[in-house]
Formats: structure tokens, C-alpha cells, sequence
């Protein structure tokens, strides 16, 4: 998921060499692989990236401080409960220091983030459904596979974009699952 959301950033801000990626080092079982990934992809893609750390509402504001002065090109926002609790701060931050953003999830794009990509979450809850019919029918949980999700979707928040001065390219408007006007 790092590598994909790298590139679909890269895609929508091709200028950037620079990217900060926000990651709460609080929780290792997201931060740690969330560094691996980007580490990985930005240097498949020839992008330079830093890492910032918050496990709380005051390092969130910390961290983009640091962004006002020195600037990166744009910003991943790894995938973690604190962030999606806090996604209206991280949002209206983004927005204020007119940084482009990628996000772990729709409720980021849905109050004004610029794009998001992740689990498609009803796919997720239905494949619990299925899983709950197969227990209630007799089959040992212990015995099911585990299955990661296979249905991802992409949220482009074209109002945001055009505040950014960000020409969302064609490709990326045909592969949105959602494009917010």
C-alpha cells in the first residue's frame, strides 16, 4: 500500500522530489512498515523523503511547524487510528500550509483532503459477513483463511486540487473510484 500511494502521488504532484511522511511512532505495527514501503518506493522513483513522528495532537502540530519551514513538495499521511481520529486537524493543517497530501481513507478526502487510498471498507465488511455465514454454519474460525483485502478504491477531492493549483492529469480522474467536486 506504501509503494502504491507513493506513486499515486507522484502522479498527481510530478514536480515534487521531496516528500514528508507523517507516521505515529507510538505504534510500530503501522510506522515501522509504513517507513520500510516509502523508504522503498521513493527510491525506485528518484524521491527524497522525511520522516515525522506524532502520537498525539500537539506533535501533529509540531510536525507541521516543521513544514512551514522546511518545505516538502508534498506529504503521506501513514495509515493509523490517530491520524484517522485527528483527520479534520491533518486536513485543515494540509490546507493551510497548501501542501498536496495523500491519505490512508475517504474520510480524509471527505472533509477536504486532496486523495485517498485504501481498503475499499464495504468490500472489508462484507468479506466479515461471509466469514460470520461460514462460522454460523459450522466452520472452525481457526480453520478459515486469512484474506487481505483485494478492492481498494481512490478518492480525489477535485475541489481541494483546484484550490492547490493542482491540474488532476486524466489517468488519474478515469482510475478514481470517486472524484469529490
Amino acid at each position: 500500500m506504501a509503494a502504491k500511494r507513493l506513486e499515486l502521488l507522484r502522479e498527481l504532484v510530478t514536480a515534487a522530489t521531496r516528500v514528508a511522511v507523517l507516521v505515529n511512532p507510538a505504534n510500530p505495527v503501522t510506522a515501522a512498515p509504513t517507513v520500510r514501503g516509502v523508504e522503498t518506493a521513493a527510491r525506485a522513483i528518484g524521491l527524497q523523503i522525511q520522516v515525522l513522528n506524532a502520537s498525539n495532537s500537539h506533535e501533529i502540530d509540531a510536525a507541521f511547524s516543521s513544514f512551514a519551514r522546511d518545505r516538502p513538495d508534498a506529504l503521506y499521511i501513514g495509515a493509523e487510528q490517530l491520524f484517522t481520529l485527528r483527520s479534520v486537524q491533518l486536513v485543515q493543517l494540509a490546507a493551510r500550509l497548501a501542501i498536496p497530501a495523500i491519505y490512508s481513507g475517504r474520510q480524509f478526502t471527505n472533509c477536504g483532503g486532496l486523495m485517498s487510498y485504501a481498503a475499499d471498507i464495504t468490500d472489508a465488511y462484507r468479506q466479515v459477513g461471509v466469514y460470520t455465514g461460514r462460522i454460523l454454519k459450522g466452520a472452525k474460525p481457526a480453520d478459515l483463511p486469512v484474506e487481505q483485502s483485494s478492492k481498494f478504491e481512490l478518492v480525489i477531492n477535485h475541489q481541494t486540487a483546484r484550490m492547490l493549483g493542482i491540474t488532476v492529469p486524466d489517468k488519474l480522474l478515469v482510475a478514481a473510484d470517486e472524484v469529490i467536486e
